[in-house]
């Protein structure tokens, strides 16, 4: 049975369904295939459209898939959804209450005009499955573990009436134990320290790097006020009584008021993540301890979107709860999605829940054949040029790029399928030497334009693994970056680049059964330098989510400072003239970009015209543009270069178009 998964809102490529939309309404849009329990393919909407953790109904995401495996909608038997039909109609339902000008259509008749609208596509009612959130989330997790016994353990933000689910998973099947309401989410709880530090949804992970930076100790009492700790893995979080932060008005009392975006952290920021990571680190495994013991099940299977906390993962492993743990590459909504598909073949075709132990995350799209690839490079030879190898055969670019490493340059790396999930894990990859300790801050500035303090993972060869890590007795999948380790202590100073301030480290454990290419780049970097691990982080800037096609990965290098590329078999490097051919490139406006221009009067009364560039969705950025600039936008047709549309460029228009390229708020490419 051929299923297609789908999590994500209803809004359109060009407009959200209601004004004003969340940015959190049904995030982390994605779509998955599956094959009578087998995953063919699966990408993040995000990875398509431009848009970080977009919540558009993930049309993009869906004919990747296709693509992926060959089919197309008719060979399809089923599609699954990632919440159940009538919660998603409340929750339009009250949409509509608060916006009356938007026309009333329920999920059932969305999902299936969105198909329709875009592939043609008259999928039978009766072949649409809505699935439990958490229940979806278990699906994916457990199903991809290996294991038979597990405890599956999902926490969230949010499912139905739930933040958290306990399941039994016994001889393929899947028992409800308990769960804990949406009061007690400590997913949500995260997020309103995540807020209080200045960050939004979805920057959750950055006050995880932040934490070991603090003391827990200076509001660990505080934070013991906010919870308690029940019977049978129960407990309680304080509700906010001031508004709807429960940090706010209760650290305010205490001398810390809310973070700016922008502003410097000082010691009580830092003190305050590190309490606030080590009581959810108490409470999960408060839960996960009664769990275990009430049914001798020492497996472990770990989803939601607290799953991708991985400091919490390193303390599960070193608690010794558990003899295996499993953490799925999307444990987030993606994975929900793609769990709703094995539910709804499950329900359909009685598909089998367990399965083999998932091992690769490459299951989106690739970046094309050899021929294709020349292709590309031709018509951006004005800006990019092949650098000679150094090797010989097969390994020419991978030898290359070691030495290059060996000497001290920063690559970006594709490869392959891109990665399921919000981790690269050695397909769409930026790599460097992690021996010396300013690499983590050259990078952090050079490329992803990010606080200094945020840690870096490694990557290493399995046979050295245990030479440059403490690994638990636990056993775990380490292919996903999903564990923080420590790091050992001879070892430190070796890796300068990729390990915390507290010793510690995300390690990724790179398999030869798992990806060749990238496992070979490894072990001749430490061929070469005697250390076989290489520092690893997404290749993006911060503008946007990880590349994903040919022009992404091209775009990404050529506004960054990395040193080089390697795309597929060829290292490229800029030409040193490269921004002078700007001119000959076409500007396409993304589906999201709007040009505005505002007119407003001084107090004086003199009247003012603004020119502006904006991306239209939530938390999209907006820039101010130059009145000459503007006037070439206004002319975009999506196949006319610069030159064609206003003639030769000035310096100063060339560096702004640049930035605004830079900042993604549309796309260049050769004719």
């Amino acid at each position: 049975m051929l299923v297609l998964g789908l999590n994500g809102n209803f809004s359109t490529r060009d407009e959200d369904l209601v004004p004003g939309m969340l940015e959190f309404f049904f995030h982390d849009a994605s779509a998955s295939l599956v094959r009578d329990g087998v995953l063919l393919a699966a990408v993040e909407e995000e990875r398509l459209n431009r848009i970080k953790k977009t919540t558009k109904f993930p049309v993009n995401a869906i004919q990747a898939c296709f693509d992926a495996a060959g089919v197309t909608p008719a060979e399809v038997d089923a599609v699954g959804f990632y919440f159940p039909e009538n919660h998603m109609d409340m929750v339009l339902n009250q949409l509509y209450t608060e916006n009356p000008g938007t026309a009333l259509r329920y999920s059932r008749q969305l999902i299936r005009e969105r198909l329709h609208t875009e592939f043609g596509w008259d999928l039978p009612d009766e072949r649409l499955v809505y699935t439990p959130h958490h229940l979806a989330h278990a699906m994916s997790s457990y199903t991809h573990s290996g294991m038979r016994d597990a405890v599956v353990a999902i926490l969230d933000g949010r499912g139905e009436a739930h933040s958290g689910t306990i399941f039994l998973a016994a001889d393929g099947k899947l028992e409800t134990l308990a769960t804990y309401p949406v009061q007690n989410s400590l997913g949500t709880w995260y997020l309103s320290a995540t807020q209080l530090l200045g960050y939004k949804f979805g920057d959750e992970y950055k006050v995880m790097g932040l934490a070991p930076y603090g003391d827990p100790a200076r509001y660990r009492t505080l934070f013991e006020s906010l919870y308690s700790l029940g019977d049978e893995g129960g407990y309680e979080l304080v509700p906010s009584i001031v508004g709807p932060n429960v940090f706010g008005p209760v650290f305010f009392e205490h001398g810390l008021r809310p973070r700016r975006k922008g502003e410097p952290f000082d010691r009580r920021h830092r003190d305050f993540a590190a309490a606030l990571q080590e009581t959810v680190e108490t409470i999960a495994l408060h839960v996960l301890r009664y769990w275990t013991g009430f049914t001798g099940v020492r497996n472990l299977c770990f989803g939601g979107g607290v799953a991708h906390n991985c400091s919490l993962n390193g303390e599960i492993l070193r608690s010794g709860l558990f003899e295996r743990v499993f953490v799925h590459p999307a444990s987030h909504d993606s994975g929900a999605g793609e769990g709703a598909a094995l539910a709804a073949g499950h329900r359909l075709g009685g598909t089998p829940l367990a399965g083999t132990r998932l091992r690769g995350a490459d299951l989106g799209p690739g970046l094309g054949d050899d021929r294709q690839i020349a292709a590309k490079l031709k018509a951006w030879k004005a800006l990019v040029e092949v650098v000679p190898a150094t090797g010989s055969g097969g390994d020419d670019a991978i030898d290359t790029a070691a030495r290059l490493l060996a000497d001290g340059a920063v690559l970006g790396w594709a490869r392959g399928r891109s990665e399921f999930g919000p981790r690269a894990l050695g397909n769409r990859s930026i790599v460097a030497d992690p021996r010396p300790k300013e690499n983590q801050a050259r990078i952090n500035a050079m490329v992803k334009k990010r606080e200094s303090f945020r840690p870096f993972a490694p990557v290493v060869t399995p046979t050295a693994a245990g030479t440059y890590f403490e690994i638990p007795d636990t056993g775990a999948n380490y292919d996903f970056m999903s564990f923080v380790l420590r790091v050992r202590e001879e070892r430190r100073a070796e890796l300068g680049a990729v390990t915390h301030v507290d010793g510690t480290a995300r390690v990724q454990v790179v398999d030869p059964e798992v990806n060749e290419p990238f496992h070979r780049l490894v072990t001749r970097f430490g061929e070469l330098t005697g250390t076989p691990v290489l520092l690893n982080t997404s290749f993006n800037n911060h503008a946007e989510p990880i590349v994903q096609s040919t022009e992404d990965v091209l775009t990404a290098f050529l506004t960054t400072e990395l040193d080089y590329l390697v795309l597929e078999n060829v290292v490229l490097r800029r030409r040193p003239d490269f921004l002078a051919a700007l001119d000959t490139l076409i500007p396409r406006f993304r589906a999201v970009t709007r040009l505005e221009r505002r007119v407003g009067f001084r107090s004086s009364g003199e009247r003012r015209t603004w020119h502006e560039i904006a991306l239209d969705y939530s938390t999209g950025p907006r820039a101010s543009v130059s009145p000459e600039l503007y006037a070439l936008l206004e002319k975009t047709d999506g196949a006319s270069s610069f030159a064609e549309l206003g003639g030769a460029l000035s310096d100063a228009v060339r560096q702004e178009i640049f930035a605004l390229w830079a900042e993604r708020y549309f796309t260049l490419s050769p004719a």
